[in-house]
């Protein structure tokens, strides 16, 4: 055998270079469909968790200085943690807000569960003009709508002048107004879209031929909703619960509005602590206090969330 054939059968070591694990990541990447997934996934991803851990991590830093004047100390200490649970004004905002963003997550629910039920089994044509329909309202500014509701809820507002115009009234309401009420009225509002939309999507996914065998096998309107439509729906349930706390538990802008002293919240005294307090590490410090707060509570509801769908089911 000549010596070329013998150099053109004979595998050349350095081929065996860079070229070569090219051909087995592209190899990889077009047997597996996940690895496509990703890889289209990948730049958005890296986008996201960059613009969200680089924020997080500079805030973790920032709630281990001090505050010294209008300057910082970057000397990392836990002092701001200690103040935080051992001043009372901090777990009473804390509270206060957990329990008005709750008590406005249940109110939207309740309120947006039978409207979104009423589309996806009762509405049979134009289904998309009823949710345009529903969600029309949100379209405009949630500030407006704010706004709109401090107009209504006011002392001269629709409310006040509708009951005293019939004499149910002999003054206006006080505590429609700069309340807690006022404020758990307009989250619940403000945020109803948010419920609307996810509980509607649960709803119309659930197979029509098991509520049909239910109603063969005996089973009323009542039992037929607790026994397949609310554990079926409960993805969409939880969803929009999420969706709805975890921002409302933060929100500022509505209890600065309609909350008075009685409505603060601890997203009102964060944006003191970053604006005329400027005590930046004590802001990041509540803020880091909230966001795990917030954390474990999401993660307990949904624990008990399941249990309670795999009990019905």
């Amino acid at each position: 055998m000549s010596e070329q054939s013998l150099n053109a059968t004979t595998p050349d070591p350095e081929s065996k270079g860079p070229a070569s694990r090219a051909g087995w990541f592209e190899r990889l990447i077009y047997k597996s469909e996940a690895a496509r997934g990703f890889g289209l996934l990948a730049p958005t991803l890296i986008f996201m968790l960059t613009v969200i851990l680089v924020p997080f991590a500079i805030l973790i830093v920032m709630s281990l200085w001090s505050a010294v004047g209008f300057d910082f100390d970057t000397t990392l200490t836990l002092k701001n943690y200690q103040q935080v649970f051992e001043r009372p004004i901090y777990m009473a905002l804390l509270g206060r807000s957990i329990y008005m963003s709750a008590i406005a997550t249940i109110a939207t629910v309740l309120l947006c569960y039978p409207m979104a039920y009423y589309v996806a089994f009762h509405v049979h044509r134009n289904k998309m003009m009823w949710i345009v329909l529903m969600t029309l309202p949100f379209w405009t500014s949630y500030l407006l709508r704010v706004f709109a509701w401090k107009v209504v809820l006011g002392y001269e507002g629709v409310i006040n002048s509708a009951l005293m115009s019939v004499g149910i009234i002999s003054e206006p309401l006080e505590f429609l107004l700069y309340s807690q009420e006022a404020v758990i009225i307009t989250l619940a509002h403000a945020w109803a879209a948010f419920a609307i939309l996810p509980i509607y999507v649960s709803l119309e996914k659930i197979d029509r031929s098991l509520l049909e065998a239910a109603t063969d096998l005996g089973d009323g309107p009542a039992m037929r909703f607790f026994r397949i439509t609310l554990p079926l729906s409960l993805p969409g349930v939880i969803a929009a619960s999420l969706l709805i706390f975890i921002p409302t538990t933060g929100d500022y802008i509505t209890p600065a509005l309609l909350g008075g002293p009685d409505g603060a919240m601890i997203g009102n005294l964060i944006q003191k602590m970053f604006g005329p307090i400027n005590n930046w590490p004590m802001g990041a410090t509540l803020s880091i206090v909230l966001m795990i707060t917030i954390t474990l509570i999401c993660l307990l509801y949904i624990l008990i969330m399941l249990l309670v769908r795999r009990k019905i089911s």
